[in-house]
């Protein structure tokens, strides 16, 4: 007979996020929310203005053309792409591609596959591709970002260009410590810092208008689609300069989950968009007034008192984008542990209360090798430019195609519809992609080698466990069928209950089958679990688990976990024991399969990639820890398996 959990606080601290934001709101209200979006959401799109317009006319000034059109040009393009891309794109259209009130191309890779019915191998080639060349440029974020703003010191003093470096490496280190640590004491303040940031960039843009109202042409649409065709490859390249000011429009749509759709929008339209746009505008007549502050226009807006006042500020506002990013890292990644793309790494919850604030230590320490390399490397946010944004293109032109999917499908548009609005999309997302590829011999390969590095591991470790799953289901015995040889071949039987974890519910668990070759002997009661991640991001408390009775002495249970929730199996079980089963975690046992993989000469998989899967088995953490079970009730038995 087959039962079901029933909702109440049983589930412990996995309940639905979705309630849990309901309550947040509830209590926070909109303007707490949309205060945090600020702080959380808008740090790496708002600290944009710092390099993006620079790098967008330095084309301009290598090649001796810079001239009042072509300024409002480039602004115009900056303009065009913050409405039309950040703000109709992301803000008002993704926004309603929601899974479950997830954003994040991950989120919307499961969203597709359900409108398609299930898997679907194009669909998820995509999903896979776009978070592999998003983690690319997220790497980059940290470095161009907290370099940019320490950079603003050699306006000060010319005795700071060499401790430039220094300080933006002391700083990262100092960032990535602190993560272990947990950021929700800090994180109070990222709304409020912003808010002033944002604040003062908007007065210093206004102060500077009227130096040349006439970059107020820049709103025309035709000044910006005329630099275009008039500057040919210039004005190709100026367009991936562009890109750099509209970067964080991919995270504004990941991060959506935490605050809702409302929040996200309202502080878009009516307090970011109009900064940045100010800011920009600012920037503009500065130049057209005093051609010598193009070297680094977004600090000299502001008066000698003020620059180094705008240093600090900006540093701090730098520092809570790359947190935002390296939060944002933590999250896919444990989403891509959820939905079997990468191996299960070990997950610490930094915060008793949310549940998306987590720590997950080898990433925090590959992002941190990987940043302080770009720093090095580059040495300058300038030089840092030329890497940045071409990945994140990518993930804009997949997250489109996805959309489509969803558009059509889910949503049931009408094909001609849905192939007109995403075709818009598409033409943009494509001309940047294309104008980003000019990029790649001076340092645009860097976060494309990363992508595809990254991209390499997800799909062998999909290939891998998708082969050794079956090499398994082969060698192993339907579960029925060995109840059914144990009920005329009784072994001996100890008090207790027995938990055996799988991931194949219909065969008998690996450690079962050893425990009974090698201790012969079988507990009075046992209980076969199996963890099974859903396409939406979290599971109600009263889905979370099926449990079914086998025989007399035999239970198979199923657990249901959203790709957004870390599966804990304690927690579970108390809720089955609230709900009638018969379960005392003190009479317990917790067999756990714990198998060495070796590399094998008849593997499917290239040589290469048969010891690249064996290296990954080897970087992930004990189910142990990853479950949440309590280590002194876990008994490990091992083998070792070819593939």
């Amino acid at each position: 007979m087959m039962q079901r959990s029933d909702a109440g606080p049983a589930s412990g601290g996995d309940g639905t996020q979705a309630a849990q934001h309901g309550d947040e709101r509830a209590k926070g209200g909109l303007v707490g929310l949309i205060i945090g979006s600020i702080g959380v959401v808008y740090g790496d799109i708002g600290t944009s203005p710092l390099y993006a317009l620079r790098e967008s006319l330095a084309h301009q000034v290598q090649a001796d053309a810079l001239t009042e059109d072509s300024v409002v040009g480039a602004i115009s393009l900056l303009i065009f792409a913050l409405i039309f891309t950040v703000t109709i794109k992301y803000v008002l259209f993704l926004t309603r591609a929601d899974n479950r009130g997830e954003g994040g191309i991950l989120s919307l890779m499961a969203l597709a596959q359900s409108a398609l019915g299930g898997g679907s191998a194009p669909v998820f080639f995509l999903g896979v591709a776009g978070a592999a060349l998003f983690s690319g440029d997220a790497i980059i974020t940290p470095a161009i970002s907290v370099m940019s703003a320490i950079e603003g010191l050699e306006l000060v003093t010319h005795r700071f260009s060499d401790f430039v470096l220094p300080i933006t490496v002391a700083i990262l280190v100092t960032l990535f410590w602190v993560q272990s640590h947990g950021t929700a004491r800090v994180a109070a303040f990222f709304g409020p810092i912003m808010i002033v940031f944002f604040l003062a960039i908007s007065v210093l843009g206004i102060m500077h208008i009227p130096d040349a109202p006439q970059v107020l042409k820049a709103f025309d649409p035709r000044a910006g689609i005329g630099f275009l065709i008039q500057n040919g490859w210039l004005g190709f390249a100026v367009l991936g300069s562009v890109f750099l000011g509209v970067t964080g429009a991919e995270a504004l749509y990941a991060d959506m989950g935490h605050f809702g759709r409302l929040p996200i929008r309202v502080a878009w339209l009516s307090f970011v968009l109009p900064a940045l746009l100010l800011n920009y505008l600012g920037q503009g007549a500065l130049i057209l007034s005093r051609p010598e502050t193009i070297g680094n226009p977004f600090f000299l807006l502001a008066p000698d008192w003020g620059l180094l006042p705008l240093v600090i500020l900006s540093t701090l506002a730098t520092v809570i984008a790359s947190q935002a990013v390296i939060t944002g890292a933590f999250s896919i990644v444990r989403q891509a542990i959820q939905l079997g793309l990468v191996p299960r790494l070990e997950i610490t919850h930094t915060s008793a209360s949310q549940e998306g604030q987590i720590y997950i230590g080898r990433i925090n320490r590959l992002l941190l090798i990987g940043v302080l390399l770009l720093v090095i490397a580059f040495k300058s946010s300038s030089a840092l430019a030329s890497a940045y944004g071409i990945a994140i293109t990518g993930t804009m032109v997949v997250t489109t195609a996805l959309a489509f999917v969803v558009v059509w499908r889910k949503w049931g548009w009408p094909l001609w519809a849905a192939v007109l609005l995403i075709s818009a999309f598409l033409a943009v997302d494509l001309a940047f992609l294309a104008a980003n590829l000019m990029k790649v011999k001076d340092g645009g390969w860097v976060p494309l080698a990363l992508g595809g590095c990254v991209m390499i591991v997800m799909w062998t470790w999909t290939r891998g466990t998708h082969l050794l799953a079956e090499k398994t289901h082969r060698d192993s015995i339907p579960i029925m069928d060995l109840i059914a040889m144990l009920q005329k071949s009784k072994p001996t039987r100890v008090p207790g209950t027995a938990v055996f974890l799988t991931s194949d519910p219909n065969v008998a668990p690996t450690a079962l089958m050893h425990n009974l070759k090698h201790n012969k002997v079988l507990h009075e009661r046992v209980l076969v679990i199996c963890v099974k991640t859903e396409d939406r991001p979290r599971v109600a408390p009263d889905k979370r688990f099926e449990i079914e009775r086998l025989s007399d002495d035999f239970y198979r249970a199923t657990l249901h976990y959203g790709f957004m929730e870390s599966p804990r199996v304690p927690a579970a079980l108390a809720a089955m024991r609230k709900a009638g089963f018969k379960y005392d975690i003190m009479t317990t046992s917790f067999f756990l399969g714990r198998r060495s993989i070796k590399e094998s000469p008849s593997s499917e998989m290239p040589v290469w990639q048969d010891k690249l899967y064996v290296a990954l088995t080897r970087q992930a953490a004990n189910a142990t820890d990853f479950f949440s079970i309590p280590s002194d009730r876990v008994v490990e038995l091992g083998a070792q398996v070819t593939i």
